[in-house]
């Protein structure tokens, strides 16, 4: 007889949040296979039980059990972060069949009679997560903790990058009699402990100062003091030309007000944009701006580059505003540490331009391109109008072309 394996989710953890189907697949198995947090609640089925998550250990058990009638559970809903994923290609010549369980996501927001369709979710489950990114960029962000991600550093970030009032609710033991639910800001919550089986969501607190999916930031938005600024049309030109993906790893070198990075956190959503400046007067701006515009993905990294580089991941994409007259040690870098890197730069002179090109070209760059940016503004004086010529800025940029 072939074996018949069922998949099930087992929601939360207290069975009474099983479906009938799952209730019936648990009732005809010989033996049920799952973490022990689960099993525990099943100590009165007659069948046999083993405590496993790994699915290499899983289908182990499977292939060297007698039983031919399987039932493996995980927590909460098969389809939704779940280990389940990495079984289904190990059962391949078995019969399986997955039963859907409530997932923490559903049974928290309904806790809380929130709809979930336009909740975010993000997992801490055996991966590194990006928490304030996630949280900058959506309304409302669903995390299911893990690892180094836990509701106390949720809490801890989101107040260390000026998402303080963020609302943050937390589920601890979610479905089992001693489950507990705690509401507050991330400022409030912040030195709180948890229980480590929780989720939390997080609430935005009000709009981002540019709630849109789209560059050219207005410049009267950014605090700038006296510090350079990339003037609007440039930057969003720029940002273009370096073709960011939700999860891109970005450095803006000489980031001055940090207008670029901000602009930047935009597209790399779910990614990290690291500010490199060496100026006192500009990290200040660059800690405000980030500040004013919610970008939790952006990290201030005080230092002149290459120097300040070194230590930071490899970028998918870099913007140079300012080289220090290091320009090709700093592409150098960058170039090495992914040689299919996507760099961008700026340049107002000649010589400037000039010596942008080569370097790409000399580091083996393709699809260079240079394009000249010359912007004109409409400008009003007294009772007329004008236009106003702003000075013409270079934007070049090239393609790693390495492996």
């Amino acid at each position: 007889m072939a074996k018949k394996i069922w998949i099930v989710g087992a929601g939360p953890g207290c069975r009474g949040n099983l479906t009938e189907a799952a209730l019936s697949a648990l009732h005809a198995a010989q033996l049920l296979i799952g973490s022990r947090r689960l099993l525990s609640e099943f100590w009165d089925f007659p069948c046999r039980k083993e405590a496993s998550v790994a699915p290499q250990e899983i289908a182990r058990l499977i292939r060297e059990s007698g039983a031919d009638r399987i039932c493996v559970l995980f927590s909460g809903d098969v389809g939704f972060y779940s280990g389940a994923a990495k079984l289904y290609p190990l059962l391949s010549r078995y019969q399986v069949e997955t039963v859907c369980g409530i997932g923490s996501l559903q049974y928290f927001c309904a806790k809380l009679h929130i709809p979930w369709e336009d909740v975010h979710p993000a997992s801490a489950h055996g991966r590194s997560l990006n928490v304030a990114a996630h949280a900058a960029a959506y309304e409302k962000t669903f995390f299911l903790t893990g690892g180094q991600t836990s509701p106390e550093t949720i809490c801890e970030i989101l107040n260390g990058c000026g998402m303080g009032e963020a609302r943050v609710t937390v589920g601890s033991r979610l479905s089992y009699p001693d489950e507990r639910i705690v509401a507050g800001s991330a400022a409030e919550l912040s030195g709180k402990t948890f229980d480590p089986l929780s989720a939390v969501l997080v609430e935005r607190a009000g709009k981002s100062r540019w709630d849109y999916r789209t560059g050219g930031i207005s410049d009267g938005l950014f605090l700038r003091g006296e510090v350079p600024m990339t003037k609007a049309e440039v930057r969003a030109a720029a940002v273009a030309a370096l073709r960011l993906r939700g999860d891109d790893v970005v450095y803006d070198v000489g980031a001055g007000t940090g207008s670029v990075s901000v602009e930047m956190s935009i597209f790399a959503g779910r990614g990290c944009v690291y500010a490199v400046e060496k100026d006192e007067k500009a990290l200040k701006l660059i800690a405000k701006n980030k500040r004013v515009f919610g970008a939790g993905n952006l990290e201030i990294v005080p230092g002149t580059a290459p120097a300040a580089l070194t230590d930071l991941p490899a970028p998918d994409a870099a913007f140079i505003g300012g080289s220090g007259g290091r320009l090709q040690e700093i592409v150098t870098l960058i170039a090495r540490k992914n040689p299919r890197a996507r760099v961008c730069m700026t340049a107002v002179t000649m010589e400037t331009l000039e010596k942008g090109v080569w370097i790409l070209e000399a580091l083996g760059f393709r699809d260079v391109q240079a394009s000249q940016i010359a912007v004109t503004r409409l400008k009003k004086a007294g009772s007329v109008h004008m236009m106003d010529a702003q000075n013409p800025v270079f934007v070049i940029s090239g393609q790693g072309a390495g492996e």
